[in-house]
Parts: structure tokens; C-alpha cells; sequence
């Protein structure tokens, strides 16, 4: 039986964070759960869990539940239970430090501070494995980060960040079907970059 891939979207779980800036991981898992067929309808390791396949892999898309600083609570936990390798594992996270519309994809890498990732990091004991970071922009004048990436999109940056989340469905489907390398060189950067 092949290892399955765990793809990990980050968020804040609750109703009223459901549309805000941190929450790009979730609705994107959102997003690649509708495209491929499955949804949330399981929850095991304080996380919410779609499963699918893809090219016969199997995978485990997961919602951490429990607060985003505390998310390898859950990471870790899955990819034990599951023996998967940290070369299976993708996180999906939100970055201040790309502009709104950009992707980055990387094989490892450190946090950039991010919360959420350090939790994964601390709990996995190691930052190597593959992470998509999804842009969202910094905040405005003297805004204070914590309180711009828990503000919901503004209506004019929703229309490009769900465009943003389609292309980082995408961007997950070459990875997994054609590697990350080819996955790196078509989906990296923004529309800034393509223009």
C-alpha cells in the first residue's frame, strides 16, 4: 500500500475567521477538496480531513483545529499515524511578505515567522518539507500585522486572491502529478511577474 501525501492548509478554526487573511490555507484546501472530488467530512487529530486520490496516491488534506499557532499539534500527529515522510508533506499558508496574487513554492525553507509554521516545524522537528506560500500583501501604514492578517479580504483583493487560490489548486496538482521542479517553474511568482 503506497505512503499517502499530507497537504496541510493553515487557519484559525471558527466561523467568524472563516473569510480572513490567515485563513488563505484553508480556503485554498477548500478550493482543491471541491476540485478533486471529496470534502470535510471527517475529523481525526484535531484536524478536519478530506482524503482523494490522484494518479492512484492517495491523499490526506487536513484542517488543523486547533488554533493556528498550535497547528503542528495536528500536523505532526497525522503524519505519524500515517508514516508519512516529510518529502510527502505540503503546507498551504498565508504570506505577508508576497504581494496579494503571488505564489511561492519550496522544497524546505524557515517560517518567516509565520506562527503556524513554527508550531509545524517544532513538532515535526525538522522544516524540511514542501510549503506553498500564498500572498497576501502587508498591511497598510502603521497597521499592525496581527490585527491585518484577521481581517477578512477587502472587496476589491477577494476577486484576485480567489483567482490566486484556483492557481494554487493547480499549482498542488503539477506538484503532485509532475514533481515540484516543474510545479516551482510554472506556478512561482505573481501576476506582477507574468504581466
Amino acid at each position: 500500500m503506497s505512503v499517502p501525501w499530507l497537504i496541510a492548509g493553515l487557519g484559525n478554526a471558527g466561523r467568524g475567521f472563516r473569510e480572513n487573511r490567515h485563513n488563505a490555507g484553508f480556503m485554498v484546501l477548500d478550493r482543491a477538496a471541491k476540485s478533486w472530488g471529496t470534502d470535510f467530512s471527517k475529523t481525526q487529530n484535531q484536524a478536519l480531513i478530506a482524503e482523494s486520490r490522484r494518479d492512484g496516491d492517495k491523499l490526506l488534506l487536513a484542517k488543523p483545529q486547533t488554533m493556528m499557532n498550535l497547528s503542528g499539534r495536528a500536523v505532526a500527529p497525522l503524519a505519524r499515524y500515517y508514516r508519512i515522510p516529510l518529502e510527502q508533506i505540503i503546507v498551504v499558508y498565508d504570506d505577508l511578505d508576497l504581494p496579494l496574487g503571488s505564489l511561492r513554492l519550496r522544497p524546505f525553507g524557515g517560517t518567516g515567522g509565520h506562527r503556524g509554521m513554527e508550531s509545524i516545524v517544532h513538532e515535526l522537528g525538522s522544516d524540511n518539507f514542501a510549503r506553498l506560500r500564498i500572498g497576501i500583501g502587508r498591511p497598510p501604514g502603521r497597521m499592525d500585522a496581527a490585527d491585518y492578517v484577521l481581517q477578512d479580504f477587502s472587496s476589491g483583493e477577494a476577486a484576485l486572491f480567489s483567482d490566486t487560490a484556483d492557481t494554487a489548486v493547480d499549482c498542488l496538482s503539477v506538484f503532485l502529478t509532475d514533481g515540484i521542479e516543474t510545479a516551482m517553474t510554472r506556478f512561482n511568482g505573481g501576476p506582477e511577474e507574468a504581466a
